[in-house]
């Protein structure tokens, strides 16, 4: 399912146009990424949680050159998921 299919199903469920339902999910997904940035944590309960994981600065190698490259330190999001969406995809 990409972003689309959500707004599209959630348009159909809710008898919304689509514009409304582009709307929420865009609200949503907005929320998320403002709340990560600001070094927060978003947690769907039953679902799991979204964090920002901090990575320190190394010493790569480009794989096709060989040579040697410095990579910044960088946030990337992370995603544990929760024990009963664990459950429920098991069967």
């Amino acid at each position: 399912m990409n972003k689309s299919d959500l707004i599209e199903k959630l348009a159909k469920k809710e008898k919304l146009t689509d514009k409304a339902a582009t709307d929420i999910v865009n609200l949503v997904f907005d929320g998320f990424v403002n709340e990560l940035k600001n070094g927060g944590r978003i947690e769907i309960r039953g679902f799991g949680a979204f964090t920002v994981r901090e990575y320190e600065a190394y010493k790569g190698r480009n794989p096709k050159t060989g040579n040697k490259v410095e990579v910044k330190s960088k946030k990337l999001p992370f995603f544990k998921v929760g024990r009963e969406l664990k459950k429920r995809v098991d069967g």
